[in-house]
């Protein structure tokens, strides 16, 4: 009868970090199963060895929502592949193609459980997998597995069967049939029947411990048939069909809790793990109860998920497994227990707890899929529901499964360990003449318990051994028992590798102290055993890590190795290119955690070491050990300041451009207490606000002088008029409320075109009056040319007054000017006006300013002379002030008044306002 046929995965073309083939070993609810490399070349490849030859009749693969392949196709050998032995392996044979589901119109969300039937006989499958589908999800261009399930018979049984199949038709057309025809169709009688049990989503969607109980349950029911005790079968065939609502329940609450975990929600995985333990304890209870499981205490493994497939097949036809490739560690050593089942006649009902019933309704006894509410989850690891291809198979009752039995199960053992190889003897002779061939034996033994205990022999008697005993028989025992440890610590067994620690520690800590050895052997334990320790913190189990990079450190901080400062300086070797993800991110974190404990001070961790290590270090290709690398700079600078720069690039614009370095040098500044960029750009922009708020409030103030000087002017003009003098307006005829309507405050020129614009452009180019600043390109009046220059232009602070012409003049060419004594002398303020234009001295007064630069005999170096300008009617002497206080149409004179490519300075608002 075909059933579930494991495998071991040989080989694969690549990986992801974190998604080897071998997770295709493992099914379970929280399996992530196998993805190829980034934008990794097509055709990909995976080559399966199975347990034993057999005759593949079913395949299933379960694909990955949006990395999908467009084509898998399948191959199948007897022997190894040719590039194992290429001179002795036949090729693979091809058996065809299956093409998957593009899963456009689930938009991604859904897995498609596709069901391939075959008929091939071999020991090693190999799957290639062509160019994935395009969407919007796969980013990097992969193809992923999910899980591959192989469904078939031992080669020898399904060749017999087919013998006998044979056989049979003979006798059917010869008229021999002496079988009972009533048996004919029923599923204890058909040899191609497959049970559910052995179903991928079996074991995709069930709690392992539950599935564990489920198939002893099912081995139990079916024995109780053959001896006719239907009434137990009864009860048997309900407590399945009730468990599987069970596991299905606690795989998704497995799922959540990983999830959890994986987002460091560590109230919502405690709470899980608590409903977890709750949910199966009542449901033991309630099995204990009934009589169908021993009160015994069930011992479940830490690690369910990762449970290698080592199904061995049918029980009649049980084959001893061959010998496999080396596998990484994937808690082999923590076994399912065996739940005993005893018969008792009485009823059973196993009854779901009322917390529970809404879970229920969301996993009916009809679907084999649990319906997971997921949306919290990541998007890459939701536990999406499969599409499933059903081929008309009947369902019936499960006929037989086989149950996960573990050769290398503690209590199952007795007798001694195999003897020795002869490459073992030669390889551990000097451990042999000194601990004896017997606990070596153990130690080399291929089953883990002896491994263990032989190791625990060891401690045993290192710990017993006498004060006495001579120096060179310690050091022989030392050295055998170091030779033991750094074989144990590569183990892949964790209880294994964790009586290799223990023993260790016990050795420099105790051993060498209480016989009084010296330092080199200490040295010689720390140097074996330190670099295969460095290698385990990059094994792929996480739990074997952790045990090992914690007791690197706590070895590290043992006073009998610290001084030695041997651990250090294997912390500060670069990181290789081609070292795993694993490893590299521990060996960053174990200096960033002993560097906190040792400090730089005669530890083995010195500035140079450190920081050289540190920056190469933010070169890699992992993100977690870039970022361990800047904490790492950072803290050293804390303690070093200035002397860690000179191992940085200099601060300046282009280095900012990287990232790291800027996040380096800003670490710097706070710890300096100096503002860093963000900040100093935050600053800046906060100032430039406020100026621009000053700037605002500046123009309103002016604003309201304007007004104010306009109230006075009109208070003047009625004045006049009441005291009998005429107005300007009335001798022009123009009405009084509309005198300073096109007209030019400076020059007193009227014209038409003298409007708001009109006037902006006179001022600019035309007026006689005026003149525009050639440093700072404001238009000012010529008289406060020399003042402007010195108190207001932008370039003020390049000019100095000189003493003797009181002009304002280069400060660079000032010593030479005065030197030279070649200026015209100016006269004082209330004798003489002074020219910066022709530098003359004219007479005194304001109306005397008019006549100079607008008289035909004025000033010869103003250059505006030369237009034609329209006169404006003189304004009578009296009268100017009345209206040198604003300008047309009511525009603010004398301040910057909006022109092409200047304004009006200040300067000349101060001069109006003098007049």
């Amino acid at each position: 009868m075909p059933h579930k046929i494991g495998f071991v995965v040989v080989s694969s073309s690549g990986h992801e970090d974190g998604f080897s083939a071998r997770e295709l070993m493992i099914h379970a609810p929280t399996v992530s199963g196998w993805r190829s490399p980034r934008f990794c070349q097509f055709p990909q490849e995976i080559v399966l060895q199975m347990v034993e030859r057999c005759r593949i009749r079913k395949l299933q693969l379960l694909a990955h929502q949006y990395m999908i392949s467009s084509k898998i196709e399948f191959y199948i050998s007897e022997s190894l592949p040719e590039y194992f032995a290429p001179y002795q392996a036949e090729r693979f044979r091809r058996l065809g193609y299956v093409s998957l589901c593009d899963n456009e119109k689930t938009g991604c969300k859904a897995r498609e459980l596709k069901s391939v039937y075959v008929d091939a006989v071999g020991q090693f499958l190999k799957l290639i997998f062509h160019q994935n589908h395009a969407n919007k999800y796969n980013i990097y261009n992969q193809v992923a597995l999910v899980a591959i399930n192989i469904i078939g018979d031992p080669a020898d049984f399904s060749d017999e069967s087919n013998t006998a199949s044979r056989e049979k038709l003979i006798d059917h057309y010869l008229g021999h049939n002496s079988e009972d025809p009533a048996l004919e169709g029923t599923y204890a009688r058909r040899s191609d029947y497959i049970s559910p049990l052995d179903d991928l989503a079996f074991d995709m969607y069930q709690d392992p411990e539950v599935a564990q109980i489920i198939r002893k349950l099912d081995e139990r029911k079916r024995e109780a048939v053959q001896k006719e005790r239907y009434d137990y079968a009864k009860k048997l065939k309900q407590a399945i069909a009730d468990l599987q609502k069970v596991g299905e329940r606690l795989g998704r609450y497995e799922v959540e809790k990983r999830c959890a975990v994986e987002k460091e929600d560590y109230d919502l995985a405690k709470e899980k793990k608590q409903q977890m333990e709750q949910y199966r304890a009542e449901v033991y209870e309630q099995l204990e109860l009934h009589s169908l499981l021993d009160a015994e205490l069930m011992q479940r493994p830490l690690d369910l998920p990762l449970q290698p497939l080592a199904r061995s097949g049918s029980p009649r036809h049980q084959k001893p497994m061959p010998s496999l490739p080396q596998l990484e560690e994937r808690g082999t050593e923590n076994q399912f227990a065996e739940p005993f089942l005893q018969e008792k006649p009485s009823s059973y009902s196993l009854t779901i707890s009322p917390q529970h019933s809404a879970v229920d309704q969301l996993l009916p006894a009809t679907d084999p899929h649990p319906k997971i509410n997921a949306e919290s989850l990541p998007y890459d690891e939701r536990p999406l529901p499969a599409i499933r291809k059903h081929h008309g198979e009947a369902v019936v009752e499960p006929e037989m499964s086989d149950a996960d039995i573990s050769d290398a199960r503690r209590g199952g053992l007795s007798g001694e360990p195999e003897p020795l190889t002869e490459k073992a003897l030669r390889e551990a002779s000097s451990a042999i003449d000194v601990l004896g061939e017997t606990l070596v034996a153990g130690a080399y033994s291929k089953t883990w318990s002896y491994r263990e205990d032989a190791l625990l022999a060891l401690y045993k008697k290192l710990m017993e051994m006498p004060v006495g005993t001579p120096k060179e028989d310690l050091k022989n025992t030392l050295r055998a028992s170091i030779f033991l440890i750094r074989r144990a610590i590569k183990d892949i067994v964790t209880s294994v590798f964790q009586a290799s620690l223990k023993l260790l520690k016990m050795i420099i800590t105790q051993y060498i102290p209480k016989h009084k050895l010296s330092k080199l052997e200490t040295a010689h334990c720390v140097e074996r055993t330190i670099p295969v320790l460095l290698t385990r913190t990059g094994d792929s189990s996480a739990r074997l890590r952790v045990t090992a990079a914690n007791f690197i450190q706590e070895m590290a901080l043992f006073k009998e190795v610290k001084s030695l400062q041997i651990i250090p300086s294997y912390l500060v070797q670069p990181l290789k290119a081609n070292s795993s993800v694993h490893l590299a991110m521990s060996q960053m974190g174990l200096l960033a955690r002993l560097l906190k404990d040792l400090g730089t001070g005669s530890s083995g961790f010195t500035i140079d070491n450190v920081m050289k290590f540190s920056v190469s270090s933010l070169e890699h290709r992992v993100y977690e050990v870039r970022e361990t690398a800047v904490r790492i700079i950072l803290d050293m600078y804390r303690q070093h300041q200035a002397s860690i720069l000179e191992y940085l690039p200099p601060d300046d614009s282009n280095t900012r451009k990287n990232i790291l370095y800027k996040t380096i040098f800003e670490g710097f500044a706070k710890i300096d207490g100096r503002p860093t960029d963000a900040e100093m750009r935050a600053r800046r922009k906060a100032a430039t606000e406020e100026a621009e708020k000053q700037k605002k409030e500046e123009i309103k103030a002016l604003q309201g002088q304007l007004a104010a000087l306009k109230e006075i002017q009109a208070e003047v003009q009625v004045g006049n008029i009441q005291g009998g003098k005429a107005a300007p307006a009335e001798a022009l005829g123009i009405p009084d409320e509309h005198y300073l309507d096109n007209l030019c405050i400076f020059c007193g020129e009227r014209s038409e075109s003298f409007t708001e614009e009109g006037l902006d452009l006179h001022y600019w180019k035309h007026c006689l009056m005026l003149t525009r600043c050639d440093h700072c390109k404001q238009v000012v009046e010529i008289s406060s040319l020399t003042e402007h220059l010195l108190t207001e232009c932008d370039k003020k602070d390049g000019f100095g007054k000189c003493y003797r012409c009181s002009e304002a003049v280069f400060k660079e060419e000032l010593p030479r000017h005065i030197k030279n004594k070649e200026c015209n002398p100016a006269k004082p303020e209330k004798l003489a006006n002074r020219c910066p234009l022709c530098h003359e001295n004219f007479s005194p007064g304001e109306e005397a300013w008019k006549a100079h630069l607008m008289g035909p005999a004025g000033c010869t170096m103003n250059l505006r002379k030369t237009h034609i300008l329209q006169k404006a009617p003189a304004l009578q002497p009296g009268k100017s002030s009345a209206v040198a206080a604003s300008g047309p149409s009511g525009s603010k004179v004398g301040s910057k008044i909006p022109t092409p490519k200047g304004g009006l300075s200040k300067s000349s608002s101060r001069t109006h306002a003098r007049r």
